[in-house]
Parts: C-alpha cells; sequence; structure tokens
C-alpha cells in the first residue's frame, strides 16, 4: 500500500473551498438573531390573536385565516433565509429589471386583477392570492436604493431629488388607482426616509412641501367616496356614525382590557362580535383587550427592539445601498406601526393597513419577512469592527 502524503495528497481546489467556506461561516456569523427572535415572536402572536379573532367565525374566509397566516409565515421564513445568503448588491445590480418587474405587476392588476371589497383591484390570482403593492414595497426599496445610492454625490442639485420622486412616481400611481391610499402613502413615505438618508437638503424640503399643499386638493378630488368619508369621519365622528362604530368598539376594547386583559379568547367585546375586521385592521385593540396594558406594551416593545435591531444594521451598512436599503425597511415597519395603532385609539384615521407581522395578511406577511431577510443580508456583510474604526 502507498504510503499517504499529505503534502501530496491535497489538490490545488481544495485550499480555495476551504477559503470560500471559512468566508461564508464568517458571513452567517454575523446574522442578527436578536432581530429574528423579535420578528419571530411578533408573527406568532399575531397567529394566536388571530385565532382568538376568528373563533367560532362562521364565514369560510375567517375560519382559513390562521392556517393561511401559517403557510405565508413558513413560505416567509424560508425567503427571508434564502435572501439573506444572496449578497443585497447583487440585487441593487438588477435594479432596472426589479423596477420593470414591479411597474408591469401593477399594470397588470389594473388590467387582470380580482375585485374585492369596496370595488378595489388590488390583487392577482397566481394559484394563490397575491397583492403586488405589498410587495412593491420590499421592490420598489431596494431599486430605489441602487437609484439614490448611484446618484449619492448629486443630492445638492434639486434636478437630483425631482427625478427620485419620478422614479417613485410611477408605481404611486399605478398603486393609488386600484384604488390605495394606505399602500400610496407609504410608498411616498419609502422615498422620503430614503432620500432623507441619503441627504435631502432642507431648503428642499421646503420646495416639496409647497408643491404637495398645492396639490392636496387634486389628490381629495380623486379619491374613492369611502376613503374620504374616512378621513371626514376621524375629523368629524359625528358625521357617519356606522363608520364611528368600528373606532368607538375599538376604543372600548382597548379601554376594558385593563393591565392584565380578560383572558386569551375570553374578551367579550372579540367573543361577542362587536368588534368588526378585528384579525386585520383592528388586531391591536383584540390583543389590548385580551391580554391588557401588558400585550399591547410586550407588542409595542417587540417592535421597537425590531425597529433598533435594523436602523443599526442601517448605520454598520458597509456603502451607502446597504443603508438606504435597512432605512427603507425601517420606514414601511415604523409607518405600518404608527398608523395601524393609532387607528385604534382614534389618534388617526383608518386606512387598512396591517400592523406589521402581526395582523392577518399573507402577502403583507410574505413581504414584510423578504425585507427582513435584506437587513439581514445587509448585516452579514458589514464591515468589521476593526475595518470601521477611524484612524488616530
Amino acid at each position: 500500500m502507498a504510503r499517504y502524503d499529505p503534502w501530496t495528497a491535497s489538490t490545488p481546489a481544495q485550499p480555495a473551498n476551504r477559503v470560500a467556506q471559512s468566508s461564508t461561516l464568517r458571513v452567517w456569523q454575523k446574522f442578527d438573531w436578536a432581530l429574528l427572535g423579535s420578528v419571530f415572536l411578533l408573527v406568532l402572536l399575531g397567529i394566536l390573536f388571530i385565532r382568538s379573532a376568528t373563533l367560532g367565525a362562521v364565514d369560510t374566509d375567517l375560519q382559513g385565516r390562521v392556517q393561511s397566516q401559517i403557510v405565508y409565515a413558513v413560505l416567509g421564513f424560508v425567503v427571508m433565509f434564502l435572501v439573506a445568503a444572496i449578497d443585497y448588491r447583487l440585487l441593487g445590480a438588477l435594479q432596472h429589471y426589479i423596477y420593470g418587474f414591479l411597474v408591469f405587476a401593477l399594470a397588470l392588476v389594473a388590467i387582470a386583477g380580482q375585485v374585492g371589497g369596496a370595488g378595489a383591484q388590488r390583487w392577482l390570482n397566481v394559484g394563490i392570492p397575491i397583492q403586488p403593492s405589498e410587495i412593491g414595497k420590499m421592490l420598489i426599496i431596494i431599486a430605489l436604493g441602487a437609484h439614490l445610492a448611484k446618484h449619492y454625490e448629486q443630492l445638492g442639485s434639486f434636478r437630483t431629488v425631482m427625478a427620485s420622486l419620478m422614479y417613485i412616481a410611477l408605481p404611486m400611481s399605478l398603486i393609488f388607482s386600484q384604488p390605495n391610499l394606505g399602500n400610496t402613502i407609504a410608498f411616498g413615505i419609502i422615498w422620503l426616509t430614503m432620500i432623507w438618508g441619503a441627504g435631502l437638503r432642507v431648503r428642499h424640503i421646503v420646495v416639496l412641501a409647497v408643491v404637495v399643499l398645492v396639490l392636496l386638493p387634486l389628490l381629495w378630488s380623486q379619491m374613492e367616496a369611502y376613503q374620504r368619508s374616512r378621513i371626514l369621519t376621524f375629523i368629524n365622528p359625528e358625521g357617519d356614525k356606522d363608520a364611528q362604530f368600528n373606532v368607538d368598539q375599538s376604543l372600548i376594547s382597548v379601554g376594558s382590557g385593563g393591565f392584565l386583559g380578560k383572558g386569551y379568547a375570553n374578551g367579550s367585546q372579540t367573543q361577542g362580535r362587536f368588534l368588526r375586521v378585528r384579525h386585520t385592521d383592528f388586531i391591536f385593540s383584540v390583543i389590548a383587550h385580551e391580554a391588557g396594558f401588558v400585550g399591547g406594551v410586550s407588542v409595542l416593545g417587540l417592535m421597537a427592539l425590531t425597529l433598533f435591531r435594523i436602523t443599526r444594521a442601517g448605520l454598520l451598512a458597509r456603502d451607502p445601498l446597504g443603508s438606504l436599503i435597512c432605512y427603507g425597511v425601517a420606514s414601511v415597519i415604523f409607518f405600518q406601526t404608527v398608523t395601524a395603532v393609532g387607528m385604534n385609539l382614534a389618534l388617526l384615521p383608518v386606512t387598512g393597513l396591517t400592523l406589521p407581522f402581526v395582523s392577518s395578511g399573507g402577502t403583507s406577511l410574505f413581504s414584510l419577512l423578504f425585507g427582513i431577510g435584506l437587513v439581514e443580508s445587509v448585516n452579514m456583510r458589514r464591515k468589521s469592527a476593526v475595518a470601521q474604526e477611524k484612524p488616530l
């Protein structure tokens, strides 16, 4: 038998493979498990309280909400890990294809989309119903982030600012026509947050504020009647007693929850069906009603931890694209959380936006988990602590 020679036994390919494996392991060592943990707990709480909100439902759609949420959660977490494994800079390089796909999908909704409640045409059926405007939030974050990163040095020019606004105006107009005012505003918040993070000048903010004020009457005239009614009801609750009923029941639910709540699946407001659309728009009221002040604060605490870990990833990112992606994802979660909780407490008009990771809504949950995957991709490829230190 020939003697084993360790110097000649290895092939030239093995050292390269070992280097690649070592590099991959180092990347995954930076995976943010705290972020994953906070998101997982929010998703779990959401599934539990969707179950409570739909117990005993006779509507077949409501009966399948829990199973549907679990399926989308599993798919979402799988996609989250897959996206985390992809270098976000590769996705940025595909900016034009991603933007084109987004516009195509939104245009397809206008042509062949399914019509839902209040005549809204927002869904496509691809075997399972999906809402392109929800997934579009994450796609526009990638595309707009790459666009702003390319023009990072020219943001002192108002022309560059307007070009970025025109970049997002097309998908926004397609979403507004569905009609979907909530997600239209969400796209606007994404743009404002990302361009602010890229270095928007104060003088440009003043000009943009004037433009928005001028366009408000036109925007109001193009809204659907039910959208204007929601805003008017918020301003004058006595104007539409039926619409105000939902808000009143939400306030009763939150107020009657006390410190520890009525008990899981034991709330008189929820189990007595006084609180409408409790599995989506008013899920926070269900939590506050059945888990009390402790439950509501716990959800907000987990949301705050999630936002902290995302913004931290943005601050540690190795390039402008990574930072902008993190700020974009954080803006979606923050805006929807403030809006969803605000309308449950009668502090904001009812918009239909979901409470991130918690409300029933498969496409919304899938999209948000996709966004967490983007943040993890940025975080895993951040500069090392040594590289970030400034020379003395």
